[in-house]
């Protein structure tokens, strides 16, 4: 796992909302109004989350069609075992090294690139 995808996932869990689609989703799948009104929850703020949920791998949602030809978004927890400490933190680190500099991420102006002061005229 890169830095990342450690962010991410810890991004995804690090809301409380979040935590509560996860606890319910331990149930089994669902689709979107149902976990809705179980939440107390409108279904654009809960695709929300669960689009932030899905991108870091910790739910999966699926496209079905009831009986009556009504499209239903149905979402369950993916397999995942979340376990974070020195370790963990150190290997997503080692890999983000091993793979190179992170795109659009700058580098430290050094010596050579420092902007100069300005000097103040008297």
């Amino acid at each position: 796992m890169t830095s990342e995808e450690l962010l991410a996932v810890l991004a995804a869990v690090g809301h409380a909302q979040r935590l509560r689609v996860i606890a319910e989703l331990s149930d089994g799948r669902m689709y979107v109004s149902e976990l809705a009104r179980r939440l107390g929850m409108s279904r654009p703020l809960l695709y929300m989350h669960l689009e932030r949920l899905e991108k870091a791998g910790l739910v999966l949602g699926s496209l079905e069609l009831s009986e009556d030809g009504k499209a239903l978004k149905y979402f369950e927890l993916a397999p995942f075992d979340l376990h974070v400490n020195v370790a963990t933190i150190l290997a997503a680190v080692a890999q983000d090294a091993a793979a190179g500099p992170v795109a659009g991420e700058a580098e430290e102006p050094g010596p050579a690139t420092a902007p100069k002061a300005k000097r103040k005229r008297a």
